[in-house]
């Protein structure tokens, strides 16, 4: 039997078909994922509901899996990026509202909306028209809720914060929409300095103040993600949408104080082979690395084309038996080599624990992403379907 794409497979099933997991495995800690959820929701009020962010196969974890635990857990609703993201969620059985963070125009996505009850992000008045004429055409079609972005300094997605009230006049007119949210995101939330944030909070304010006067009710409002969750009750609204804060990490070191997360996934891999290699021998492509010595080689069954950056090449460690142990040579697309003579009489077989904690010793995404100088969102979103996700409890 095989494991399907996005399959978490339990802990029963990666016993009982083991051998589909020997090579590499990425294990998610489903009751790290739900301890998360009550954390965040510690820090909202009541009238607050939370919004968990589950885009790119929830930052590499397995969407279906994360997105039922983080309903069971107290989650409201659910945001991802693409129609076919919203689709396979749906096809899960998970009948949580579901909002399309990307954009989507073309009337076959439009027409999919529609048909399995997502809600879009409308970013222009030309896409909004392009909605309201496609869903005219749709017989039986219910009004679908929609949430209008506005750009207040991200430069991304969303008319200019000062079109706020015509565009949102401008979808109240129009038929088979109904305005669900009005939204906008944070450039610099993480950062210590607050001055950007709280401008483009100010220009929030004024946008939602103009609507306000045209006497249109508002809908809901959100603005913050992870770290302007962490950071300050005022820009909650009625939803915060949190996507990394969920599987355990922080946004930047300075909100670790805040709430206490726990790490959700961990990437672990086997020992394919262990042999003894002579002074002067090279390992790998381009002998990157030759041994001054006599050592112990292990080679592993994991490698980019699962995740595992190249650049760390000979800058990374890994964990075996609680210790910290060098990787050596070039990282190949399969597999990657150790040096492990501080690990006695290893055998094949033996675990390797890339991310995570062994005993005392604990290897972060944030490790790998201040080697590389990038941030710990690329890390996790970079393992590939190859690798199973096995949950654990």
């Amino acid at each position: 039997m095989l494991i399907k794409k996005h399959h978490s497979v339990t802990s029963m099933e990666y016993d009982a078909y083991g051998g589909l997991c020997d090579r590499a495995w990425v294990e998610i800690d489903l009751a790290a994922l739900a301890h998360n959820v009550c954390q965040l929701k510690s820090l909202l009020s009541p009238k607050t509901a939370l919004m968990a962010v589950v885009k790119a196969d929830a930052y590499g974890h397995g969407a279906i899996a994360v997105a039922q635990t983080v309903l069971q857990s107290g989650a409201s609703l659910l945001g991802v990026a693409t129609v076919p993201e919203g689709i396979e969620l749906r096809e899960a059985g998970i009948k949580a509202p579901i909002l399309i963070l990307g954009a989507t125009y073309t009337p076959e996505q439009i027409k999919a909306i529609a048909e399995w009850q997502l809600q879009p992000t409308l970013c222009n008045f030309k896409q909004a028209l392009v909605f309201a004429e496609t869903l005219e055409a749709i017989s039986l079609c219910q009004p679908v809720p929609v949430h209008l972005k506005l750009d207040t300094g991200m430069s991304r997605l969303g008319p200019a914060w000062q079109q706020a009230e015509q565009f949102v006049q401008l979808v109240h007119r129009l038929p088979k929409l109904q305005i669900a949210s009005i939204y906008s995101h944070l450039a610099t939330a993480e950062s210590i300095d607050q001055t950007v944030m709280r401008q483009q909070q100010t220009r929030f304010e004024s946008a939602i103040a103009s609507i306000k006067s045209t006497g249109l009710p508002l809908p809901h409002l959100h603005l913050a993600n992870s770290a302007a969750t962490l950071t300050d009750p005022a820009l909650h609204y009625n939803t915060v949408r949190v996507g990394l804060a969920i599987y355990g990490l922080y946004p930047a070191p300075h909100l670790q104080s805040k709430i206490n997360l726990k790490p959700v996934l961990q990437v672990k891999a086997r020992v394919a082979q262990v042999k003894t290699i002579p002074p002067g021998t090279g390992v790998s492509y381009g002998h990157q690395f030759i041994s001054d010595r006599e050592l112990c080689l292990a080679v592993v069954g994991i490698g980019y084309a699962d995740g595992v950056p190249r650049n760390l090449s000979n800058k990374m460690t890994v964990l075996i038996r609680g210790k910290r142990v060098p990787q050596i040579g070039a990282i190949t697309m399969d597999q990657l080599m150790l040096d492990v003579s501080n690990i006695p009489n290893l055998q094949p077989g033996e675990v390797v624990t890339l991310l995570g904690q062994e005993g005392d010793e604990k290897i972060s995404a944030d490790d790998w992403a201040t080697q590389l100088n990038t941030i710990s969102w690329e890390i996790l979103c970079g393992f590939k379907h190859r690798l199973p996700r096995v949950a654990v409890n």
